[in-house]
């Protein structure tokens, strides 16, 4: 009986430890591991937004997320109402012409705005995320790209989207300040 002891708080240790290790693989990049790049993308009809790169080592997955407001872009009324809409607004279509939806979106709430979120595989081994969400009459636009697995790009990028300084810049950008 005396010989079992030590052995039970080594087991709670090391319980402990893979605990942390397990709680720190599944925690969600923190804001500060994004890096703002330049606007890779040529003039369209709307104007430029912001990018963001974060690393494999900070977000689980290396990737790149593009956002910018296209305002009085939106339906007043029903908002981003279906994938098609996410497929032609969301913005995918700059990083590659060539993209296909990997299943059907889901609802999403970004900012405190409602909209859509959906998967794409782009060509080779990217990912690509779409989203769309508005506020009134406008939209905001987001496209996010990455290596590897889709469920880890799209935990990045909207754990980046959920952060203060996005959001407040999201809603400033959508009010016109």
């Amino acid at each position: 009986m005396m010989r079992a002891w030590p052995v039970i708080p080594a087991m709670f240790l090391a319980l402990g430890g893979l605990s942390a290790v397990a709680g720190y693989e599944m925690a969600p990049p923190r804001a500060a591991a994004w890096h703002e790049i330049v606007w890779p993308f040529p003039r369209d009809g709307w104007p430029a937004g912001r990018a963001f790169h974060c690393g494999a080592a900070e977000c689980g997955a290396d990737a790149e997320v593009y956002l910018r407001p296209k305002l009085g872009f939106c339906n007043c009324d029903s908002g981003v109402a279906d994938d098609d809409e996410v497929d032609r607004v969301a913005d995918v279509d700059m990083i590659s012409p060539r993209f296909a939806p990997l299943r059907a979106g889901d609802v999403v709430d970004v900012a405190d705005m409602p909209g859509r979120i959906r998967v794409y595989r782009l060509d080779g081994s990217r990912t690509a995320i779409g989203i769309a969400v508005s506020h009134r009459c406008d939209l905001m636009a987001v496209a996010a790209q990455g290596r590897g697995d889709a469920a880890r790009v799209q935990r990045a990028t909207l754990a980046f989207l959920g952060s203060q300084e996005i959001r407040n810049w999201m809603t400033a950008a959508l009010e016109g300040r």
